[in-house]
């Protein structure tokens, strides 16, 4: 799987995790540079405290394109510290 942003790749990776339909990348398989944290806050009743990150590649952004859960719930620890983006910036 792949995620790609305005011809940026962000992500590549054979081990996603698949969860609601959307692919959590593990860390060391995106490219942090390209990501900003942001502010945004989300707590999903089964995975927890959602961190969100802007997208930045140059000229180009898109806010809150990204987020993570660092520390999960028990019933989603398979996506600690995996990184998920929109699902139209997802391919394989």
């Amino acid at each position: 799987m792949k995620a790609v942003f305005e011809e940026t790749l962000l992500a590549e990776s054979s081990n996603t995790e698949v969860v609601e339909n959307n692919h959590y990348f593990p860390r060391e398989d995106v490219n942090m540079d390209y990501l900003i944290k942001s502010e945004t806050q989300y707590t999903c009743p089964w995975k927890g405290d959602a961190t969100y990150y802007h997208i930045i590649t140059g000229e180009d952004n898109k806010t809150d394109g990204a987020w993570s859960y660092e520390a999960p719930k028990e019933a989603a620890k398979n996506i600690a510290g995996h990184i998920c983006f929109e699902k139209e910036l997802v391919s394989e």
